[in-house]
């Protein structure tokens, strides 16, 4: 009777495991539902043709980007002003193109293995993971909801410092295939052995310190402005907003480091200068380094850069290498843009930083710093390390209301602390604001939109994870080899 239910009724099977799938992220937090759910889709591709797995794939890719993203709406619509008309198609076009690469999944691995165990637990793991690394890149790359994301309070986090955040995504899905092929008497024992093997591999794995704690402890002040996003850019706000940054700042001066977030002064850092040189200035009186995130713009090559700037005894600047699609940049045709100019929309461009960009020396620790959206790119952040002992990352999610993206984006904050082994210290307009320990935990948090300061003290890090030596790359070569043997495995299981 099961057997007939998911060959039935897999399409709407498929898209309900997929509406249900952003429980297993932040705020919610049931890890557990990913297996579950992803042993469900792949029971609905047993009986099923090439093009109705590719369906029901993308049926469920569309319903986890429906919901897990559906926060796009207020970002794009409400703060943004995309009129409706641009709006929506942007959603889901986005939303359709997430969905493609679970389309191609199940057309993948219908077509080319047989239902069994290659296919549960080597070619759906495998095929699963290497579209979850395409997606990360591919266009610019959108790796929200990867798998591996919900990890971060589960025993699977401990396969994050091996293999990033891809490396806890495929322990998830073997984890899936394993529970699907538990359901196969043959199977059983070998099934019941590799669900045991993931997670408790990941348990253990948790207890191995990769890096090593200095002796040296910093004070650290975060401070959350939480300026409304339709206020923040009013001329009116300009002074309210640097006496408030001021105020905070002065107030703790006791600190060996003060962060502001992201685009903290809505006005040009040049227009600005005897302001930041006075704050510099009275900070190196107390000792203490202040990192602020800004927005410059260089005459001379007529560019607009989203950076980081480190006030200390010298002053260092990281750049906004990562460019969000349609709020930073927009890869339209010339005559959009001059529609969108017309219709009083954003459509300007800011100017990517470069990729050799050395991290901020500020209270005489080098800094690894990203901005917002940034940190989905684990590759990115550990071009900076092991060089840098600490990592910051400053933004704006006041974009993202009252919605589940700001927890969303803090959870991918802990995996990226987890991948480097180091403090990571989050500052946001609105929140949330946090320090996250190196074993990706939150130590200090303060709430959403209130203005106030988050203080705590940290440690810098040195050495490095395996994931900081090799990157990506080892999960990518082990996911296209399992493609290998599961297709080689099928092929003579034919013969």
């Amino acid at each position: 009777m099961l057997h007939t239910t998911f060959v039935r009724h897999g399409n709407w099977l498929s898209f309900v495991a997929g509406l249900a799938l952003p429980f297993a992220f932040a705020p919610f937090g049931q890890f557990w539902l990913v297996p579950l759910l992803l042993a469900l889709l792949v029971a609905t591709w047993d009986e099923a043709t090439p093009r109705q797995a590719a369906w029901r794939g993308f049926l469920f890719g569309f319903g986890a980007f429906l919901f897990g993203t559906h926060w796009l709406y207020v970002s794009l619509h409400v703060f943004g002003k995309a009129p409706l008309l641009l709006a929506i198609p942007l959603m889901a076009a986005l939303m359709a193109l997430m969905a493609a690469y679970t389309a191609a999944v199940g057309y993948l691995v219908t077509r080319f293995v047989p239902r069994g165990g290659w296919r549960w637990l080597i070619a759906i793991p495998a095929t699963w993971v290497l579209a979850e690394w395409l997606r990360s890149w591919v266009l610019t790359g959108f790796p929200w909801l990867s798998l591996g994301y919900t990890t971060t309070d589960s025993p699977l986090a401990g396969w994050i410092p091996l293999g990033g955040v891809f490396a806890a995504s495929l322990a998830m899905a073997v984890s899936a295939g394993a529970i699907r092929a538990l359901f196969e008497p043959r199977l059983r024992l070998l099934a019941a052995a590799v669900l045991l093997s993931m997670w408790a591999g990941g348990f253990a794995l948790q207890q191995v310190a990769w890096t090593n704690a200095t002796e040296r402890e910093l004070q650290v002040s975060l401070i959350q402005g939480a300026i409304p996003q339709d206020r923040k850019w009013l001329p009116e706000e300009l002074i309210p907003t640097m006496r408030l940054y001021r105020d905070r700042t002065v107030e703790n001066w006791d600190s060996d480091l003060i962060v502001w977030p992201e685009a903290a002064i809505p006005a040009w850092r040049s227009s600005l200068s005897e302001f930041f040189d006075s704050m510099r200035e009275q900070g190196q009186q107390t000792d203490t380094g202040i990192v602020v995130g800004v927005i410059e713009y260089d005459l001379d090559d007529n560019a607009a850069y989203n950076g980081v700037v480190g006030l200390d005894e010298t002053v260092t600047t990281y750049y906004k290498r990562h460019l969000v699609p349609f709020g930073e940049y927009f890869p339209v045709p010339s005559f959009i843009r001059e529609w969108m100019r017309l219709q009083s929309l954003p459509h300007s461009d800011y100017t990517p930083g470069g990729d050799d960009q050395s991290p901020l020396l500020v209270a005489g620790e080098p800094i690894a710093a990203s901005i917002c959206y940034e940190d989905v790119f684990g590759n990115e952040l550990r071009m900076m390390l092991p060089a840098a002992t600490l990592l910051v990352n400053v933004s704006n999610d006041a974009w993202f209301g009252e919605s589940i993206a700001p927890h969303q984006h803090l959870q991918i904050a802990r995996v990226r602390a987890i991948e480097a082994g180091r403090y990571l210290l989050r500052s946001t307009n609105t929140g949330l604001t946090a320090v996250i320990g190196p074993r990706g935990h939150i130590e200090s948090q303060i709430p959403q939109f209130e203005t106030t300061v988050l203080t705590t003290r940290v440690r810098p890090f040195t050495g490095a994870t395996p994931y900081v030596r090799f990157g990506d790359w080892p999960v990518v070569v082990l996911v296209l080899a399992g493609m290998v043997v599961a297709g080689l495995g099928a092929r003579r299981r034919r013969a």
